[in-house]
């Protein structure tokens, strides 16, 4: 019987056990790395930006003072933009049985600050002047209104009044530029004689 000697066999078992061991570990790195889970890329998604609205031609609501011949005297009533005279007498009660509605006109529009005043029959109707004197309420008026405005005449009142009709009300000078045949020296002699209320 032929015996390998020890010493010849234990270097060879030794270097098998070591390259079984690095393949061991290999084979682990390998492993480990194929298990690892996949990287997430998180990505963030800022809302959209909400628009801002628009600016409308809407007014705030208008104070009117309501003075004479009606069911409830010296109210100050808040009624909406647009509202006419019938619509503040309303609010007041109505008229009493001495109103004279004769010196009345109840379909003219309301503006803030104005004092409606129902006289009584045989009454003469005198109220004060509004301050600052004789203001044309743009968004209102009518082509006889506009009419005497210096630099205005019938022809361009009835161009500004088409353009309201059209475009909407007007909020400022600005928007009065934009009606053709409008331009700064004609805004220029406007200049505290038109209100955008």
């Amino acid at each position: 019987m032929y015996d390998t000697p020890l010493t010849e066999a234990s270097p060879r078992n030794t270097l098998l056990a070591f390259v079984i061991l690095l393949v061991a570990l290999i084979a682990g790195v390998v492993v480990l790395l194929n298990s690892r889970p996949q990287t997430v890329e998180l990505v963030i998604n800022p809302p959209l930006p909400t628009p801002t609205p628009a600016p409308t031609s809407t007014f705030a609501p208008i104070m009117v003072y309501v003075t004479g011949a009606v069911a409830n005297p010296q109210q100050t009533i808040t009624l909406p933009y647009r509202s006419r005279v019938a619509d503040a007498i309303t609010a007041a009660g109505g008229t009493t049985a001495e109103a004279d509605l004769t010196l009345v006109n109840p379909t003219s529009f309301l503006h803030d600050g104005d004092q409606i005043h129902i006289p009584v029959k045989g009454q003469s109707v005198e109220l004060p002047t509004p301050n600052g004197g004789i203001v044309v309420h743009i968004n209102t008026a009518t082509v006889e209104e506009l009419d005497p405005l210096p630099g205005i005449g019938p022809t361009l009142a009835a161009d500004i009044i088409a353009y309201r009709e059209a475009n909407g009300m007007f909020t400022s000078f600005d928007d009065l530029d934009n009606v053709p045949g409008v331009g700064p020296a004609l805004i220029e002699g406007l200049q505290g004689l038109l209100a955008f209320d």
